[in-house]
């Protein structure tokens, strides 16, 4: 039920393979000063599910585990708003078993959701994402385009491919799961057809 997602790498601000829609979106929102020592992409999915439901999910800065597999607990210290730090316990199988994080931005009108992490016991150094979601039609029903972009440094040792690599693969894994979150509780909810004008 997941339709397809691809990369649009982005070279000093500027993303190019994606589609027309994206591009525009990844120039809008997804800005980062990206290095000489640290890597950047952008990733798109489209999501069969309305843009209220999938934000419910993106939004929750106090609940990640909601749709991505690998946190197992999340703390967020006070009340959640922008500065708010959470502590993250990723589970077994990935090099690390903490991380840090604090929420820099969450937009409920425009749909934007950016984060940093800031500590914990991994290589993930330096990491910023910004996540937006926009609605779209698929399949004659409402339905959701998601895009995560992020920069990071490429750690000693380490090319930036081989860095690229590893955060797509976990940044997938993490969209994939949030279509299938999104899309079993769409179904949940029979949304209706949108009608064609």
């Amino acid at each position: 039920m997941v339709t397809s997602d691809y990369v649009s790498p982005v070279a000093n601000g500027n993303a190019f393979g994606g589609g027309k829609m994206e591009d525009e979106y990844i120039k809008l929102h997804h800005k980062h000063e990206v290095k000489e020592h640290q890597c950047s992409s952008s990733l798109v999915k489209h999501i069969k599910a309305p843009v209220p439901l999938v934000w419910s999910l993106v939004r929750r800065f106090d609940q990640p585990q909601k749709y991505k597999p690998f946190v197992s607990r999340c703390i967020v210290d006070g009340d959640l708003r922008i500065g708010s730090v959470r502590e993250v316990n990723v589970k077994s199988g990935l090099p690390a078993t903490t991380s840090k994080e604090r929420l820099e931005l969450l937009d409920d009108e425009e749909h934007i959701f950016s984060m940093r992490i800031v500590g914990g016991d991994h290589r993930l150094k330096n990491y910023s994402s910004i996540v937006t979601v926009h609605p779209e039609v698929i399949d004659g029903r409402p339905g959701t385009l998601v895009i995560e972009s992020y920069v990071v440094d490429v750690p000693e040792g380490n090319t930036k491919d081989e860095t690229c690599y590893f955060v797509e693969a976990l940044i997938k894994c993490n969209l994939k799961s949030l279509a299938d979150v999104s899309e079993r509780l769409a179904v949940q909810d029979r949304t209706e057809p949108i009608d064609r004008m």
